[in-house]
């Protein structure tokens, strides 16, 4: 890390959408924390009543689907794993390899805030490893470690 850089960054939505080629509605997180390149972030999801997924999970008791969690964590990742790259704009994809010692602990529904804390495990070439939590008011909801391939044009 650059002693120029800034320890914990914030991005708005408009930079993740730089560094992520998801769009809605596929897109999780909203907003970034705590930022350290190469090492952490925190990711944001403001989960609403009106995102599609409620309207059949479950239209009586409407629950965030705990892929869905994971999914988001795994963006925030992503976009820390581009930014860290200085990959922005030039649409790398990064593409799950495995999951471990996921779990679920609590259930996520609207009008929660969603902090998904992403923590470098190690890296190997393109082959990221990260470990994840979900966090709703101070709460542990879910907890997972992935891997992940970052692939750029140039590699395919």
């Amino acid at each position: 890390m650059s002693e120029d850089q800034p320890e914990n960054q914030t991005f708005d939505i408009h930079q993740i959408m730089q560094l992520l080629p998801h769009r809605y509605p596929f897109l999780y997180i909203e907003k970034m924390r705590d930022v350290v390149l190469g090492q952490s972030a925190v990711g944001i999801k403001n989960v609403s009543i009106g995102e599609q997924i409620f309207q059949g999970h479950f239209p009586d008791k409407p629950v965030f689907p705990g892929v869905l969690i994971i999914e988001a964590m795994a963006q925030t990742a992503s976009a820390l794993v581009v930014e860290t790259l200085g990959l922005a704009g030039k649409r790398p994809l990064v593409y799950f390899m495995s999951l471990d010692s996921t779990k679920f602990r609590k259930l996520v529904e609207p009008g929660d805030q969603l902090e998904l804390h992403v923590d470098l495990i190690r890296k190997r070439g393109n082959v990221w490893k990260f470990g994840g939590k979900g966090i709703v008011d101070g709460k542990l909801v879910a907890e997972s470690e992935f891997t992940a391939m970052i692939i750029t044009p140039k590699d395919e």
